[in-house]
Parts: structure tokens; C-alpha cells; sequence
């Protein structure tokens, strides 16, 4: 197999064991006119843990990605609303890169928020 196949599968293979491993979300309530994505209030403490995946190519210093070839960003102390949007864009397709195409399809709402509330707070 070519290094590129073998860079991407196993980048699946992570994403694929991390979605069984976690546990599952709380159901959210009934969604009202108010409980839209962007009203939804992060918890940065549960944000946290569920960023121990992002950080494994998010968090290095000038790690170049296999697939394809090109600088991560850092995406700690990023705006709230740039990460939420960054997330959905991904999630619903509107982004292309399979690796965060995968890990955002498997966050609810609340996780993003979350997420977003986590990364946002550092600096």
C-alpha cells in the first residue's frame, strides 16, 4: 500500500475506535425555538475531555498532516463561533477533510458547544 493510503486509513481507524470508546452523550432536551446551535451554552470542563483526539494533531507545533500534506492550525484561543461554525461545516459536508469530516459527524450539538467553549479558552 502506498504511505498516503496507510496514513489515511489508520487516521479512520482512530477516529472509528475513539467514536466506540466514547461514552454516550445526554439525551438534549426537546429542541425549542430558542435552542438553536448557536444558543447552546458550552461546558468547557466536558469540552476538554472531548478534545483528547484534536490535540493528537491540533496541539503540536508544526506537525504536518499526511493527508494532504499540510500545516495543522492551532485552533486553541480561536474564536467560540469560528470553531462551532468550523465544526458544523465539517459535519454537514461543507468542508472537505475525511479525518474531521469523521470526528464531527460523531459530536451532537451540545459536544460542539462544548468543544468550542473548551478551545476558545485558551490562550
Amino acid at each position: 500500500m502506498r504511505p498516503l493510503s496507510i496514513a489515511a486509513s489508520l487516521a479512520l481507524l482512530m477516529v472509528a475506535a475513539t467514536a466506540i470508546a466514547q461514552d454516550p452523550a445526554p439525551a438534549a432536551a426537546s429542541p425549542t425555538p430558542d435552542s438553536s446551535p448557536a444558543a447552546l451554552k458550552g461546558d468547557p470542563v466536558r469540552g476538554k475531555g472531548l478534545t483528547y483526539t484534536c490535540r493528537g494533531c491540533h496541539g503540536i507545533t508544526g506537525y504536518k498532516n499526511a493527508y494532504p500534506s499540510y500545516h495543522v492550525p492551532m485552533i486553541g484561543g480561536q474564536s467560540e463561533t469560528y470553531l462551532r461554525n468550523a465544526l458544523n461545516e465539517y459535519r454537514n459536508g461543507n468542508r472537505k477533510h475525511p479525518t474531521m469530516q469523521a470526528q464531527a459527524q460523531s459530536f451532537s450539538e451540545q459536544d460542539i458547544a462544548d468543544i468550542a467553549a473548551y478551545l476558545s479558552s485558551l490562550k
